[in-house]
């Protein structure tokens, strides 16, 4: 895997997103790990990618109404079978940590990079997202210097009175003493 001229990552699957816009002249300094499903603990649909791309249906499910007209994206998600897809390039800024703040710095979305994870606070990782993320990571952390084990979080700990994710279930010794 590698990272090409126009930060995307190669070879993945890229969606491109609606919901980014440029970041500010700081440079890329923190990894933020999320997670999500849709609906809530059901995997290998579509509608993730239908909510990155702006295209999601909110009637094909009840608990879709509260997405209406929800604008968000994510630069990766890993799915439960380490298949990873790229919606916004790295140096550009996705919108997936909303109100955050790190170190004292508010506004996590303008230096960082989010990777979802498609699962849920309920239940563990796959043994492929693991790998996958450990891949990419690896990746990330070599070509944004700023990046190192210390700046990589999680959503929970940016944004604490509002975010779980990625949860309970996730194995940060694993994942980090594999870096």
């Amino acid at each position: 895997m590698q990272i090409n001229q126009q930060h995307w990552l190669e070879p993945v699957r890229a969606l491109n997103s609606p919901f980014y816009n440029q970041r500010p002249s700081e440079e890329i300094s923190l990894l933020v790990i999320h997670c999500i499903s849709l609906p809530e603990g059901q995997f290998g649909l579509s509608y993730i990618d239908d909510l990155f791309t702006g295209c999601l249906d909110c009637q094909a499910d009840a608990s879709f109404a509260e997405l209406q007209g929800l604008q968000v994206s994510a630069h990766l998600l890993i799915n439960r079978l380490g298949e990873v897809t790229q919606y916004v390039p790295f140096n550009l800024r996705a919108w997936h940590a909303g109100v955050s703040s790190f170190a004292g710095r508010e506004g996590c979305n303008d230096f960082s990079i989010g990777i979802e994870l498609e699962g849920c606070d309920s239940q563990g990782y796959s043994e492929a997202q693991y790998q996958a993320l450990v891949e990419v990571s690896q990746v990330l952390l070599k070509r944004y210097p700023l990046l190192n084990k210390q700046r990589i979080v999680a959503h929970s700990d940016i944004a604490p009175s509002r975010k779980t994710d990625p949860g309970p279930f996730f194995d940060w010794p694993r994942y980090l003493a594999a870096l």
